[in-house]
């Protein structure tokens, strides 16, 4: 381990080590139990907030399956070299740095690590379910950086995003002339991918013709790019994603059973924020600490219990939005439920309120401007959308109406600044 370049602390009891934690902090614990035979998987609990790697020997195995559902990342069997223990440190603290992305404090969402974490020591296809804005491309990148294919190319395709005449060049590449406009070869998203991961988002936007080339590239672990013979062998693992119920696509015959089954080896789903409440203030204070680092920026009491007793129908990604306008809008260091401008819930969501769409009163034209811009932003995300983009800022279409009458009033040529 020094060789390697860590820094190691030894200790050979449990009150020892209570000892040491509670005056240095550390980014690993690798917890031999052979060596504290009083500590037991119970020990893992009480180590809550640092990562924990557990050693046993052989005939301790079910030592590791116990301190594995008590919170330990990973677990070793001894005897071991030297390459197997480095290999789980630094994929531990891979995982440490992954965290940051993926808050998990909710009994719900580190069930969701367990299982990918467990994905990640797999070469099977996954196939992650959850609404829009979850974090499912996150929970993606988590798993690619927790596998044997981390430091390889990790490649997302947003089927969605793509124009349906362009997507199959985009996946499967194309050779010079394949078509009017292909000058020159193209590696497609498999290619790019080579040795690591591809991340197909919203793959129930598939068209059924694409499906049936994408299953065949599945079943084969080759493609050919568009305009060509050659076969290009793949090493690729393929995670696949969707907000949509793809077993009642199958039913309508949207979405083609055989790619649906090939796809659906280790299926996993992403809870929406509203069934994990307990992430949401972790959530929002990793943001304003991501936003505003070193301003001191802290949740009020009032802007706490909104936050928790908002449903979220933009689940992560609304509430980066909403933490976003908040630290615009506040006026001190404190940030209060006004600052939110969380909509109104169930039938007033739909009532105009310009009053609470206008500036603050005082608010500085700094502010204002890094308002105007935020919404600008916003819009050009989601190419000009306005549902999407009110749905993403928190508030209705009319609000977000409001909202552009009232910058264009102030000289704001919002059309043109959605095309820069």
């Amino acid at each position: 381990m020094l060789s390697a370049g860590y820094r190691v602390s030894c200790v050979d009891s449990v009150s020892l080590a209570k000892q040491f934690l509670s005056n240095h902090a550390v980014d690993l614990i690798l917890l031999d139990m052979a060596v504290m035979t009083e500590a037991g998987p119970a020990m893992v609990q009480t180590l809550a907030g640092t990562d924990c790697v557990i050693l046993v020997n052989e005939h301790q195995a079910y030592l590791a399956a116990e301190a594995m559902r008590a919170g330990a990342i990973d677990y070793i069997i001894k005897p071991f070299s030297q390459r197997q223990i480095l290999d789980v440190v630094r994929g531990a603290l891979r995982l440490r740095q992954a965290i940051p992305n993926l808050i998990a404090t909710s009994p719900q969402s580190l069930q969701v690590l367990q299982l990918a974490r467990r994905a990640a020591k797999t070469s099977a296809t996954i196939l992650i379910g959850g609404e829009s804005g979850t974090g499912k491309e996150r929970l993606a990148r988590y798993i690619h950086e927790m596998s044997s294919r981390a430091g390889k190319p990790f490649v997302a395709i947003n089927c969605a995003a793509i124009p349906e005449a362009m997507l199959e060049s985009i996946l499967f590449g194309h050779s010079k002339g394949a078509f009017t406009g292909a000058t020159a070869n193209q590696q497609g998203k498999f290619e790019l991918a080579q040795g690591g991961t591809l991340l197909l988002d919203e793959i129930s936007e598939l068209p059924l013709a694409l499906q049936a080339k994408l299953l065949r590239v599945l079943q084969e672990k080759e493609v050919e790019r568009l305009g060509s013979h050659q076969v290009i062998a793949l090493d690729v693992r393929i995670i696949a994603a969707s907000n949509r119920d793809l077993r009642e696509l199958v039913l309508q015959g949207a979405f083609r059973e055989d790619l649906f089954y090939r796809l659906d080896v280790l299926p996993m789903s992403w809870p929406a924020l509203r069934e994990r409440r307990d992430d949401i203030l972790p959530l929002a204070e990793y943001f304003i600490e991501r936003y505003a680092a070193q301003q001191g920026y802290r949740l009020g009491e009032s802007a706490r219990q909104q936050l928790l007793s908002y449903d979220w129908p933009g689940n992560v990604r609304e509430l980066d939005n909403v933490i976003q306008r908040a630290l615009i809008m506040a006026r001190g260091l404190h940030i209060q439920a006004v600052d939110l401008m969380l909509p109104h819930y169930a039938a007033e969501a739909d009532t105009p309120q310009p009053q609470a769409l206008a500036a603050p009163e005082g608010l500085s034209e700094t502010k204002r401007h890094a308002e105007f811009q935020f919404v600008l932003e916003t819009l050009r995300r989601f190419r000009g959308h306005r549902t999407r983009t009110a749905e993403a800022l928190g508030m209705t279409t009319r609000a977000l109406r409001y909202k552009l009458a009232a910058m264009r009033e102030q000289g704001i040529d919002v059309e043109q600044q959605i095309q820069n």
